[in-house]
């Protein structure tokens, strides 16, 4: 599959503005997500709506709002004073300035669920109301005035209609107002920051009743209802500042699925009743899905790197915080996940070996043996066990002594191999997840200013002349996989996926790599990936995107990781880059 090189000389489709919000010459999708309530407004005026938990509840359809308009988090504004506002207290949200159509019923609450009969929408007086089984959707005409709100049940959209208009609005400024964290930065840099923290606080998702119900992953990764262990890591970076609160929260739910042997999925199906009923029947029914979800509430078991990952989040909120009450409440569970991995080094000669199968964050490569990714995690989790659990800090010496040595099996003389097999051969190209071991601070410094020199040279699209499309973004990884065998669905693709698409969380982590270091050229990975998304039209943070293949998700929670990092490093930052 290829494409034509987009169209440089074209103007963007968004701009961003001295207030760091953005203008809308032309109709764009506009995503929007709040604790309980989300969905896009589609170019067309369809409004495809969606409850946290509960699954897809249908789509109204609209005559306007006008455009140009003007685009923040959760809200769009018409020079007319039309837009739209999301509610941040209750499942609702306000249209002025359209016009409603009709509203069609969802007959699924997700694609893999049975469809059900066709619901009907019953007139109210003023309001528009359908009952699903998972859920309820009304409309209410409050003059030139829409308010959408939904619920788990009729009491929870009457929460959502009891907001004035003026409450809805004042909800949404506010809101947006407290994601502009970096008020003083030039309008591109601004911008990113308000929608990339706008992408991790979005991601905090509650229940019906208020009570937090995880992190998520972001609009297309909702039915069924879940959160995972790699993508809650980078997604609560930016929330360590802002909502640690919510950080401990995320700890304990994917406590749950920490296993007694260490093992985790790859998240934690957090739905509602009915959505979760409807997600056993089906996992029951497959044997496939049934050996893929081995037990009710996990989403993919065994994944290779998510135990890591819950032990440097425990460590991350320690050190934000001060706060030990996590550590202490999963010790033991932190305690099942080291004699994992130090049993699994011990049978690897000294570095935990990955078995042969899809299952870390690369999730379409079959990456086998010493993954560079997933050593720079176990290396990061014996970090936070030596600084915070002193019984185990011997053990967690002897494991250091015999791992360093070993990763020179990996060192090409450029860069860190991405994987050795038990073989000995390599997949020896560079790969920016392999940069988990610079962040561990475990290789030489020499030898981490040469992989990011590397990197500079062939991972930044605009220097790597190999690649067709120009000056687009980062590249994930380079060359493409040497051997087809080690690749399946999107990542078979040379350029897609994790075979050479720009993901923004690895952006922010080569990005933060050159910024602690002093080194210029961070502006580069920090900003270039979203000024192609302004230039597309994509109106908040991507899960990932390559010039021949589109784009994944919006309004990914993991890819608000750059927004972290520059506020990590904002005086650096604030003082522009020394470097091209």
């Amino acid at each position: 599959m290829s494409a034509s090189p987009p169209d440089e000389t074209a103007p963007p489709l968004l701009s961003p503005r001295a207030d760091g919000l953005i203008d809308a010459a032309r109709p764009v999708v506009l995503p929007f997500m709040a604790p309980r309530l989300q969905g896009e407004l589609s170019p067309d005026g369809r409004l495809d709506l969606s409850l946290w938990g509960a699954g897809r509840l249908g789509v109204l359809s609209l005559r306007g709002p006008a455009w140009p308009g003007v685009i923040g988090p959760n809200r769009l504004e018409t020079p007319e004073g039309g837009g739209l506002w999301v509610a941040q207290s209750a499942p609702a949200l306000l249209l002025r300035g359209a016009r409603a159509i009709r509203f069609t019923p969802a007959r699924r609450g997700a694609g893999w669920a049975r469809p059900v009969a066709p619901v009907p929408v019953l007139h109210e007086g003023s309001r528009r109301v359908a009952e699903l089984p998972w859920g309820v959707a009304v409309i209410e005409l409050r003059g030139a005035d829409i308010v959408v709100a939904a619920g788990a049940d009729r009491a929870e959209a009457e929460r959502g209609l009891a907001l004035a208009s003026a409450d809805i609005v004042a909800e949404a400024n506010a809101y947006a107002a407290a994601c502009d964290r970096l008020p003083t930065a030039d309008p591109l840099l601004r911008s990113l920051v308000i929608q990339g923290v706008h992408a991790a606080r979005s991601a905090v998702r509650r229940d019906e009743h208020g009570a937090f119900a995880g992190l998520a992953a972001g609009l297309a990764y909702s039915a069924p209802a879940r959160t995972y262990y790699r993508d809650g890591y980078w997604t609560l970076q930016a929330l360590l500042r802002l909502e640690p609160r919510a950080v401990c929260d995320e700890i304990d739910l994917l406590a749950r699925g920490i296993q007694p042997d260490g093992e985790a999925p790859s998240g934690v199906i957090l739905s509602g009743p009915a959505q979760s009923a409807a997600w056993e029947a089906r996992r029951a029914a497959g044997k496939r899905l049934a050996s893929a979800h081995r037990r009710p509430g996990d989403w993919w078991s065994d994944h290779f790197d998510s135990p890591l990952f819950f032990v440097m989040m425990i460590g991350d909120y320690v050190d934000a915080t001060g706060d030990r009450s996590p550590l202490e409440r999963h010790a033991a569970r932190v305690a099942a996940v080291f004699d994992r991995y130090a049993r699994l080094a011990a049978e690897g000669g000294g570095l935990p070996a990955k078995p042969r199968h899809d299952r870390d964050w690369a999730d379409n490569v079959y990456r086998e043996g010493h993954v560079a990714y997933d050593l720079g995690l176990w290396l990061g989790a014996l970090g936070v066990i030596a600084r915070h659990v002193p019984a185990l800090a011997p053990r967690v010496r002897a494991l250091r002594a015999a791992a360093l040595p070993r990763l020179e099996a990996l060192w090409t003389g450029t860069h860190y191999a991405d994987w050795r097999r038990p073989d000995g051969s390599t997949e020896p190209h560079l790969a920016l997840d392999s940069l988990t071991l610079l962040r561990a601070d475990v290789v030489p410094e020499d030898r981490a200013l040469e992989v990011l020199e590397t990197a500079r040279r062939t991972l930044e699209s605009r220097r790597n002349d190999a690649q067709r499309w120009g000056d687009w973004g980062m590249l994930c990884a380079f060359p493409p996989f040497a051997r087809r065998a080690d690749t399946r669905a999107k990542s078979a693709f040379a350029f897609r996926y994790h075979n050479g698409a720009d993901w923004p969380w690895l952006d922010g982590l080569y990005a933060r790599e050159r910024l602690r270091r002093g080194l210029g050229g961070w502006r580069y990975p920090l900003t270039r990936w979203w000024e192609t998304c302004l230039a597309r039209g994509w109106a908040g943070p991507v899960e990932y995107f390559s010039p021949p293949f589109g784009r994944g998700s919006l309004l990914q929670g993991w890819s608000g990781y750059p927004a972290a990092v520059a506020l990590e490093f904002s005086d650096t930052v604030l003082g522009g880059d020394s470097g091209s």
